[in-house]
């Protein structure tokens, strides 16, 4: 297993018990630390888990996973979950309007 590289400046919590059902994760941004973070950083994106540790601390760790370029084309990642579509002939618009805010 590689190495975790924590993202500094930016911590996750589970929500608070009373949230709403659609809220996931709480996440507290230390503005200069995570500047400094990014600025370190090549590329465009930097890709992102928020994980639970064994102890049950919840935090934020780069995602450095690449593809392995000598499977043609396939990757040793699991499958990734799909997103559902609606058919195109079903009338349904995919705007996000059913967000509930």
């Amino acid at each position: 297993m590689a190495d975790i590289e924590f993202i500094d400046g930016l911590n996750a919590k589970a929500p608070n018990q009373g949230a709403p059902e659609y809220v996931k994760a709480k996440l507290s941004i230390k503005r200069e630390a995570l500047i400094a973070f990014l600025q370190q950083r090549d590329g465009e994106w930097i890709n992102a888990e928020i994980k639970e540790s064994k102890g049950g601390k919840w935090y934020v760790a780069v995602d450095a996973w690449k593809p392995n370029s000598e499977k043609s084309g396939q990757s040793d990642r699991p499958a990734q979950r799909q997103e559902r579509q609606a058919p195109a002939d079903s009338g349904f618009a995919d705007d996000g309007s059913d967000i509930p805010f």
